[in-house]
């Protein structure tokens, strides 16, 4: 893996999925004897919350609450 000119580096799928890493999830860095540490950062946004950040905005359905209700139901 290697640091792109800008700073950068991609931290694995594999990783952000297990620490439940989002798209604008807060991290810190912390030094330390051995290297550098990647914590999420603790005392922001609540992981429900940054899920619902994240996807709102994003639904382009019209449709009414019972309209949806009856698809899932099955009804047309």
């Amino acid at each position: 893996m290697r640091i792109t000119s800008k700073g950068q580096v991609t931290i694995p799928q594999e990783i952000r999925e297990q620490l439940g890493l989002l798209p604008q999830t807060e991290v810190d860095f912390e030094l330390t004897e051995h290297g550098v540490l990647l914590k999420k950062a603790r005392g922001r946004r609540p992981r429900g919350r940054a899920v619902v950040e994240h996807l709102r905005g994003r639904g382009d359905v019209q449709m009414s609450t019972e309209e949806i209700l009856a698809l899932t139901r099955g009804a047309a």
